[in-house]
């Protein structure tokens, strides 16, 4: 059998979205959102108490912040805390991942009849930015998705068994329900059931009689067996008050109140407005933010024609646009779960989209991989060294980031291949983004073992900009007693060493600070900084990277001894 040009580039593609998402897994640099740190928090402190409940934590006011199947996982993968890795940590999001991407791909197969388009709707979620930002790291995103998702995939496959189905599946979806709000929110029945309601309510020929007769049933099973597996945490947590504190009131019910002036001005301006929830929705798709618009409008055109399956999709993401909507607390991150149904819809359209949403991904993804290019050649030209370990890639970076740039290049000027050009193109620079910072994973970005076991056990002051950001210094000094301070104090070194018996303290790369006759530096490292100011911007883009982007971090002992030190707030608690 003769295999279609577009399907062998869609395999290809395959074998770049498995590289792309396994290659740097245990990178401290991977795109994450800062939660994963807290959620690091929770896991060890849960493992170290030696009980699945209640959870642990040292942070104020964040413990019981999600339910406990994420933080189970963490406990399961990391063999109770004893085989501390982000790899440990992270693998079950990028397994639950290329499961939704793998029913993704059987649900449009079977109703599409045409696996190229199968394969293709699970590549073009996979290329989207906020798929692999959430659907990597050690979040709750990668179980919430795959859970919301099953029950529509299979009546995406089963069709009219699905729908008319009076026990099965109704016990299918609330167990996959229930299982999606034990690893996120029980927040999230409320889309899921209006979302299958609109499903019912379409196959139904939109009579609400024969929806009332035939499907309602099915719906408050659904409904109440999905709330019965979330409602198990209550069961089983000896603090079940606390959850019910910290968890529905705080976390949940505290996101209706008004962000900044009142609900319905909030609801059309600002941040958290209704446009804000559209646009960030949007750019979930990231570099393929325009390709999602062109098929939005040529799905519009065609409203007329739109098959089944279409319909279908479009009523899932409208429920869950609906939902989120009514929150004072609005982000697209709350829609990852109709990503999914977006990137089947692209596929559906792909042969007959226009050029324009593709060129605009590829030639963002220029310019992505042009500034990775010109950084990665200005770091090591100009032979930034951290005792005696200079910036340098192996060869084959630079090979991947020409590979990278002829492709892109190769979208433009071959037209006939410029919608597959363009999907690979994500994941070359995704590669591109892990590689360009791999000279910090080694040496260059991490203290030597004799550092590391000079000071193991001792209290040790390290920068933190965010809650728990010792959980990542952890990894870098394991055995060490971490304490936070201010990050915008950590240039500070005057300060610091009067203040910290044993601290870690930025400089400029090539100046080393200026320490008492006393002190000592234990160690030192390379580390990129996360924060900078419009002036610093401004000179990085004319050139002066190394000085602005990266510091060098010290590790500096004092003949200071403050005991009440460790009896102060922990800045990241």
């Amino acid at each position: 059998m003769r295999i279609s040009v577009t399907f062998r580039y869609a395999l290809l593609s395959l074998v770049l979205a498995i590289f792309a998402y396994c290659y740097g897994l245990d990178s401290r640099f991977a795109p994450k959102n800062g939660d994963e740190y807290p959620y690091m928090h929770i896991v060890r402190m849960t493992a170290d108490s030696g009980h699945w409940l209640p959870l642990q934590s040292q942070m104020d006011g964040i413990k019981n912040t999600k339910p406990p199947l994420i933080f189970w996982q963490g406990i399961v993968s990391t063999y109770w805390a004893s085989d501390w890795t982000l790899f440990n940590l992270r693998w079950p999001s990028v397994f639950y991942t290329a499961l939704t991407a793998f029913f993704l791909f059987l649900a449009v197969r079977r109703f599409s009849g045409k696996t190229q388009t199968g394969l293709l709707a699970g590549l073009v979620w996979l290329s989207f930015f906020a798929t692999y930002r959430y659907g990597r790291p050690f979040l709750t995103d990668p179980p919430e998705v795959f859970w919301i998702s099953l029950p529509f995939f299979a009546l995406l496959y089963w069709g009219k068994c699905a729908f008319e189905s009076k026990f099965f599946f109704p016990v299918l979806a609330g167990l996959c329900f229930g299982l999606a709000l034990f690893a996120k929110s029980f927040a999230y029945i409320a889309p899921a059931t209006v979302a299958l309601g609109l499903y019912f309510w379409y196959w139904r020929d939109w009579s609400i009689k024969k929806v009332l007769t035939l499907d309602l049933y099915k719906l408050v099973m659904i409904g109440i067996l999905a709330l019965s597996v979330f409602s198990i945490w209550f069961a089983l947590d000896p603090q079940p008050e606390a959850v019910w504190k910290e968890f529905v009131l705080g976390e949940n019910a505290g996101k209706f109140a008004a962000r900044s002036s009142n609900y319905l001005l909030d609801l059309v301006r600002g941040g958290d407005s209704l446009w804000m929830l559209l646009l960030t929705t949007l750019t979930n798709a990231g570099l393929f933010t325009f390709v999602l618009i062109s098929t939005l409008i040529q799905a519009w055109r065609e409203r007329r024609f739109l098959s089944t399956q279409e319909v279908l999709l479009f009523l899932l993401i409208g429920a869950f646009l609906l939902v989120f909507s009514l929150p004072s607390q609005r982000s697209g991150r709350y829609l990852l779960p109709v990503m999914p149904a977006f990137a089947a819809v692209i596929a559906l359209h792909w042969e007959r989209l226009p050029l324009w949403g593709f060129r605009i991904a590829l030639f963002l993804q220029c310019i992505v991989l042009a500034t990775l290019t010109y950084l990665g050649a200005n770091l090591e030209l100009s032979k930034f060294a951290v005792d005696s370990v200079a910036w340098t890639y192996s060869y084959a970076h630079w090979i991947l980031m020409g590979v990278a740039l002829i492709v892109t290049v190769l979208g433009f000027v071959r037209p006939q291949q410029c919608k597959a050009f363009a999907l690979m193109g994500c994941f070359l620079v995704y590669c591109a983004l892990t590689s360009s910072l791999s000279p910090l994973e080694g040496q260059l970005g991490r203290y030597s073992s004799e550092t590391i076991a000079r000071v193991k056990g001792k209290d040790i002051w390290i920068p933190c900009d965010y809650r728990a950001k010792d959980e990542e210094y952890g990894l870098l000094l394991p055995g060490s007693h971490l304490h936070g301070y201010l990050a915008k104090d950590a240039s500070n070194v005057g300060e610091l060493i009067n203040t910290y018996p044993l601290v870690a303290v930025h400089s400029p790369l090539g100046v080393k600070p200026e320490i008492c006759e006393s002190c000592q530096i234990v160690g030192q490292r390379m580390e990129m900084r996360a924060r900078h100011s419009d002036e610093e911007i401004k000179l990085m883009l004319q050139g002066q990277i190394g000085e602005h982007l990266f510091v060098t971090e010290y590790l500096i002992s004092t003949p200071v001894s403050h005991p009440e030190l460790l009896n102060m707030k922990d800045v990241c608690r």
